[in-house]
């Protein structure tokens, strides 16, 4: 419901916002450069008595004076018959700069009102006044369920950089506009006087019929500070029945134009000072800092509503719409789901398509709604958990452990638990199992005992929806074939052969990256911007199963290169190796945000052995600041299998690499990479002590031996893998 409410009336009112911001930012401008133009006051204390004196004995047929909320003071006249203003030098009374406001002020202030469209305008701007307020309120919940809670509400996200720069940058503007959208639906109401009216000046009263009074004698303007000046007017010459009209910040009044007498005066409302108070807050006329920092926030509004076409076009056919959804208190059976790329939506659906069609009522949400207090019907609970990264919760799972960590007492119905996964990576339904320690910890009754499904197998999924409809004594049959992500064609433009000496046989192949214009790329079309350290996936011909591969090159050098070894055996591997340049692969990108070196100077440790140099070797050629980066690469053998041999040696004499260790398991006296590191121990920690992040890359075997290394290195500095692991400083990718 919240997402719907967010979704729709921004992708309907986004045009209009971002003429509405863009208009708003540009209009806050002009507060601030009049208050830096506006002449300076001479004196402190000024009194309106004095200015009125300086201005009269300049123009003696001045009709009025103005102050402005930036202190701008500006004269109106008659002289000869032709009217006359300027703004004025408060020291001298003198016209120094025209009183016309530039033709672009008005230009913007008539579209950002109106639009030019009059009534009809100005009730598409309240139409998208409403809007803003609307995606502002619900952004913010929608960003509370994403991160897990209010009180989780400012922490990191993860995920497309779409979807991070959409919420960041919402973050940074919610408050600002808020405050415009409000403020812009009271001046709206205001406007069609839909709003009590205020009180206005007080009675017109019964004057002297006298004239002549001195403006530098009357009591009130002697009194009155130039700075508290709204509107001085004079009375219409010859007319003994007029008077002076006094507007100031405490309210306004008349002045006996022959004894200098105050002889009414009405306070401002309460009610009027509210409407002031808006009105200063959304125009920022008298708060020009105030104006300049809501213009900045209004910019936002391009980014997320570009953002968000993005992410909704993208996520068009990730989460499936659940249909006959029941409500949460009356479902026999609630299904959570969580996801970080959309595809468990498609089999929570097809799950609950399968068990509304056998009769029961099925309740589907997002795992960070999980609220047992509403399962009030549920007979048996079902999760369905994705894993992101290194074991971490996805995206609409977020908060899960911690609610039910915190739960007094377990759900009374029963839990079944299913992880989604790629047996290629060493966290393999990683979350899932966190679900089922958590649960188990609690003390939450199992329904059936934890299944997973790899790589999205259908085969996998369909065996275990016959053992779950068993249990719950529902025969169910589920043939679900998941939406294949959207690939492209990359056409490979160069091979390096490496290990045939050794009998295993490594390329480093380099694609082409097919040029996409900028708004495709926006729109999910071709392959989204990279960095070394993210994912290909390459789809074999023939075969229904994606091997994921680590990138060693960013789009900003212009190709997509990997590092791929001869697996007996393997499909994948053996149709990359078979390519000739010209030949071409079905590929596409996922990123992998947590393996990268982090922003900053800290030192940094690369560790990897065999084609696990892939990302090492990218993250040292983007190094052009010449961060300390140390490599320690083993191989097998120096003359056959040394990837990235040459530009190894360049990167170091450069600078790119701070040091460069190798280690040879088929030369010499045979050393793995864990032994160079424990050999290295000494140095190892002082980089670790300075501050370095540690990034390991490679097969199982060496990671877990280069982890029981850097444990026996760091222990006695009272460290642990787990340590640097908790401070962001330890990041593995392994196969």
């Amino acid at each position: 419901m919240i997402r719907s409410l967010h979704r729709w009336p921004g992708l309907i009112a986004a045009a209009l916002l971002v003429v509405l911001a863009l208009s708003g930012a540009a209009l806050s401008l002009f507060p601030a450069l009049e208050t830096l133009q506006a002449p300076a006051q001479a004196e402190a204390r000024l009194s309106v008595a004095a200015l009125a004196t300086r201005i009269q004995a300049r123009y003696p047929g001045v009709e009025q004076i103005r102050r402005a909320p930036s202190g701008r003071i500006t004269a109106y006249w008659f002289e000869d018959g032709a009217p006359g203003a300027a703004t004025i030098d408060p020291a001298t009374g003198a016209g120094v700069a025209s009183a016309d406001a530039p033709a672009a002020h008005g230009w913007l202030k008539t579209l950002h009102r109106s639009l030019f469209l009059d009534d009809a305008g100005r009730i598409a701007v309240a139409a998208g006044a409403a809007s803003l307020l609307l995606l502002s309120i619900s952004g913010i919940a929608l960003v509370a369920r994403r991160t897990g809670g209010w009180r989780k509400v400012l922490s990191p996200l993860k995920g497309p950089v779409s979807g991070r720069l959409h919420v960041e940058i919402a973050r940074l503007s919610v408050a600002g506009l808020l405050l415009s959208s409000v403020t812009a639906l009271w001046m709206s109401a205001s406007t069609f006087s839909l709003l009590p009216e205020g009180e206005g000046p007080p009675i017109f009263p019964a004057v002297s019929g006298e004239t002549g009074a001195a403006v530098g004698d009357m009591p009130v303007l002697r009194e009155t500070p130039v700075s508290a000046l709204r509107e001085l007017t004079f009375p219409y010459p010859g007319d003994p029945t007029d008077a002076f009209t006094l507007k100031t910040d405490a309210g306004q009044g008349y002045i006996d134009q022959g004894t200098g007498a105050l002889i009414a005066w009405r306070d401002l409302s309460g009610f009027d000072r509210i409407t002031e108070t808006v009105y200063l807050l959304h125009t920022g006329e008298g708060a020009s800092v105030l104006g300049l920092v809501l213009g900045l926030m209004a910019l936002g509004i391009p980014v997320m509503a570009g953002t968000g076409v993005v992410l909704w076009a993208g996520g068009a056919g990730k989460r499936p719409r659940i249909r006959a959804n029941a409500a949460a208190a009356r479902a026999d059976t609630i299904l959570l789901v969580g996801s970080e790329g959309g595809t468990t939506w498609g089999f929570a659906k097809a799950l609950h398509d399968a068990l509304t069609g056998a009769g029961h009522t099925v309740h589907t949400d997002a795992m960070s709604r999980f609220s047992p207090a509403r399962y009030t019907g549920a007979r048996r609970i079902v999760v369905l958990a994705a894993t992101y990264g290194d074991g971490a919760a996805p995206a609409s799972a977020a908060g899960f452990l911690d609610r039910l960590a915190a739960l007094p007492t377990p759900p009374a119905a029963p839990l079944a638990v299913l992880g989604f996964g790629d047996r290629n990576f060493p966290a393999f339904c990683g979350f899932a199992r966190d679900v089922v320690d958590t649960a188990a910890a609690k003390g939450w009754a199992e329904l059936l005992p934890m299944d997973s499904v790899d790589r999205q197998s259908p085969q996998d999924f369909a065996r275990w929806a016959r053992a779950f409809g068993a249990a719950i004594g529902t025969p169910l049959e589920i043939d679900h074939q998941p939406v294949a992500p959207h690939t492209e064609r990359l056409t490979l433009l160069s091979r390096r052969d490496y290990g045939t000496d050794m009998q295993t046989p490594v390329s480093i192949l380099r694609f082409a990256v097919p040029r996409v214009a900028v708004w495709r790329r926006w729109l999910g079309q071709g392959l989204p911007r990279f960095a070394a350290g993210d994912l290909i996936g390459i789809v074999p011909d023939g075969s229904p199963v994606t091997r994921f591969y680590s990138l060693a090159s960013a789009t900003s050098d212009g190709f997509a290169e990997i590092c791929v070894k001869k697996h007996p055996g393997g499909v994948c591997s053996g149709q990359l190796l078979g390519l000739q340049p010209g030949d071409s692969v079905r590929a596409f990108v996922r990123p992998n945000p947590t393996f990268r070196p982090k922003r900053g100077r800290a030192p940094v440790i690369l560790i990897g052995a065999g084609t696990g140099i892939g990302p090492l070797a990218g993250f040292a050629r983007a190094n052009t600041k010449r961060r300390a980066m140390h490599l320690w690469f083993g191989v097998r053998h120096p003359d056959s299998d040394l990837l990235y041999g040459t530009e190894l040696t360049e990167w170091q004499a450069d600078g790119r690499l701070a040091s460069l260790t190798t280690a040879f398991s088929r030369a010499g006296t045979r050393t793995y990479v864990q032994d160079a590191l424990r050999r290295d121990g000494a140095r190892v920690a002082q980089l670790i002590g300075d501050g370095a992040e540690v990034l390991v890359c490679g097969g199982r075997g060496m990671a877990a031996g280069v982890a029981e290394a850097l444990g026996e290195i760091l222990a006695p500095h009272g460290l642990t893998l787990q340590t640097l692991k908790a401070e962001g400083r330890y990041g593995e990718d392994i196969y």
